[in-house]
């Protein structure tokens, strides 16, 4: 599993695009982009490299490879990276775990969470005493369903704590010594 933590972390919330206004790619009559460099072909080097070279400068190349990766987009350089970079971490995106996600999700900021990321909600809001109205609104579920998560959690727990080994009680000493048994379980 991918654990990831960014401070500060400034994730955009579903479906917004406003963060593009502030990528070093987006074309302006100061700072004219070929947007062609960024779909190079995979034997175009100078154009990766060209491209990569604004990404480095971008300041919103971290979320620009989020919303790649979310949207599963898998053309062009995105984030800095090329479509075969990307890949790897395309199959690893819903194993990623990123706390500050977690954790602006529980602070009411609607953040694009992966499978494992919604579980981690669902724990920190069950520990914290989140009423299952609000997981439900957070997560944008039924409350039935929180209700249901909760249950489950609740019976994870308990499992978890009945399946805990006990500690093993030993007799009273004599003399400073445990008595000692011999092969029958009978006290020597």
């Amino acid at each position: 599993m991918t654990t990831t933590t960014n401070s500060p972390a400034h994730h955009r919330q579903l479906g917004d695009q406003t963060w593009q206004t502030d990528a070093v790619c987006q074309s302006t009559e100061y700072n004219p982009v070929d947007p062609e460099i960024f779909f190079p072909e995979p034997d175009e080097t100078a154009k990766i490299a060209t491209a990569k070279a604004l990404c480095r400068q971008c300041p919103v190349r971290r979320t620009c490879l989020d919303a790649a990766l979310e949207g599963g987009d898998t053309d062009g350089i995105r984030g800095g990276l090329t479509e075969e970079e990307r890949g790897p971490l395309h199959e690893k995106l819903a194993n990623r775990l990123d706390y500050s996600r977690v954790n602006a999700t529980i602070a009411g900021r609607d953040v694009h969470l992966t499978h494992t990321e919604r579980r981690a909600v669902e724990h920190a809001a069950y520990r914290h005493g989140v009423s299952e109205q609000r997981l439900a609104w957070l997560l944008k579920v039924t409350e039935e369903h929180a209700k249901k998560r909760y249950r489950e959690i609740r019976r994870a727990e308990r499992n978890r704590t009945l399946n805990q080994p006990k500690e093993t009680v030993l007799p009273p000493e004599v003399d400073g010594e445990h008595p000692v048994r011999d092969d029958f379980g009978t006290a020597a």
